[in-house]
């Protein structure tokens, strides 16, 4: 568990997403639910570059290629940077 009472029992799930609710509107930032925080995780650790099974891992999915079917959005150009990868390494070897 992630969350506990103090004496180490099971929080329900429910009355957390209503706290947690609650907490957000008392802190005036945008409307957030706890399943979008997730979301939010793990398109910001895409766009910065994190491997994407360290991404998956931390977001609990089974495989690699969920995360990407979800959040492949997240890492626009991602053929194009492997193109220009690529062509630089060719034109490296070219070159000796």
């Amino acid at each position: 568990m992630v969350f506990t009472r103090l004496d180490g029992s099971i929080v329900n799930s429910r009355n957390f997403s209503k706290e947690f609710s609650r907490l957000v509107a008392r802190a005036g930032v945008r409307p957030v639910s706890l399943h979008g925080l997730r979301h939010t995780h793990c398109t910001n650790l895409l766009r910065e570059g994190v491997h994407p099974k360290i991404a998956s891992e931390r977001a609990g999915h089974a495989s690699v290629a969920i995360t990407m079917d979800i959040y492949s959005h997240a890492v626009p150009g991602l053929q194009e940077d492997a193109a220009l990868r690529i062509d630089g390494a060719l034109r490296q070897l070219l070159e000796r």
